[in-house]
């Protein structure tokens, strides 16, 4: 019986661009993770094992909670803005959504989760944690509860 790493004040991210659902869900159960909170505005996907439906279902047949806090996606302007590599006009969008009343009751929330729920990880599109809004988001909840955050990078397909 493999061992469970010691996940405790830990919260992940994890970005499935170019990465097949079986290597996301592999590399969630082996870092531990009890709960993944979907962070994309759209929980749809054209990549198979992505949309909503099919991650959860995935999810749990591993033993794997799913939550959808649509209100820390990115507004479109935003998902446009990263689209084309401007990452600063991101940023830019992104501060001014989390003023939003849903984007800061959905970070309540998410704080809530991370210190309730067990070792939790947000999920986004994109690879690269440092080009995604989940990095920011992770900054916050961590600043707030002190949780160290550990951005997962599952193989490529």
């Amino acid at each position: 019986m493999a061992k469970t790493p010691n996940t405790a004040g830990t919260l992940f991210t994890i970005g499935y661009e170019q990465t097949p659902a079986k290597a996301v869900l592999d590399a969630l159960q082996q870092s531990g993770v009890k709960l993944l909170v979907d962070v994309r505005a759209v929980a749809a996907s054209r990549r198979s094992g992505f949309s909503k439906t099919q991650l959860a279902a995935g999810l749990d047949e591993r033993g794997i909670g799913y939550v959808h806090l649509r209100g820390l996606g990115t507004p479109k302007d935003g998902r446009i803005a990263a689209r084309g590599g401007n990452f600063g006009r991101l940023h830019e969008i992104y501060q001014t959504h989390l003023k939003t009343p849903q984007a800061k009751e959905q970070l309540d929330e998410l704080s809530s989760l991370v210190m309730k729920a067990g070792p939790v990880c947000i999920l986004c599109y994109e690879r690269d944690h440092t080009q995604c809004h989940r990095q920011w988001i992770a900054e916050i909840v961590a600043g707030r509860d002190g949780a160290r955050i550990d951005n997962l990078l599952p193989p490529q397909a």
